[in-house]
């Protein structure tokens, strides 16, 4: 099981959800289990040398054929969190598509890194140090995210797990 909430999620009400799916969005669901790993914060020199542990997860026939038809037609797919992220992009990196079925990710992603499998992503604002934080920066540039995140603090933005969200695109 996961060892927390997935708190980018919970921006979400039913209600919000609904009108999302009433704007024409599809909202695909994975099932993951968040690890400890994630919220273990990046101690070496050379980020590079920093390892994840697995966390795993599990994507239905219905949902990869979804997200590989969106692939297909290159529309958008908008991840919400960092952990969802990391899953999808470790199943779409074994062979450039999305595949049914459980499986562990142990990918790390950080500034260089070139996103294969979502094009937006929801996340709340992360601890320094955090893998979480070196996944957004890769996203959209560290220079980019820490001036985000120097207006989120101007403006009195909460900051972490219960926190304010943003989207990246």
């Amino acid at each position: 099981g996961s060892i927390a909430a997935p708190t980018a999620g919970l921006h979400f009400t039913n209600e919000l959800l609904q009108k999302v799916e009433g704007r024409g969005v599809t909202i695909v669901k994975i099932t993951l289990h968040v690890g400890k790993g994630t919220f273990i914060p990046i101690k070496t020199q050379n980020i590079e040398e920093h390892r994840m542990e697995e966390e795993e997860y599990f994507i239905s026939e219905k949902s990869a054929d979804i997200l590989n038809q969106a692939l297909e037609e290159e529309k958008r797919i908008i991840a919400v969190g960092t952990t969802t992220t990391r899953a999808l992009e470790n199943e779409i990196s074994k062979n450039g598509k999305f595949t049914a079925g459980r499986e562990r990710a142990d990918i790390f992603i950080y500034p260089g890194y070139k996103f294969k499998a979502i094009n937006a992503l929801i996340t709340n604002f992360h601890l320094p140090q955090s893998t979480l934080l070196a996944l957004v920066s890769a996203f959209c540039g560290r220079e980019r995210i820490l001036s985000a995140y120097e207006c989120a603090k101007e403006n009195g933005y909460r900051f972490y797990s219960y926190g304010d969200a943003m989207l990246i695109i």
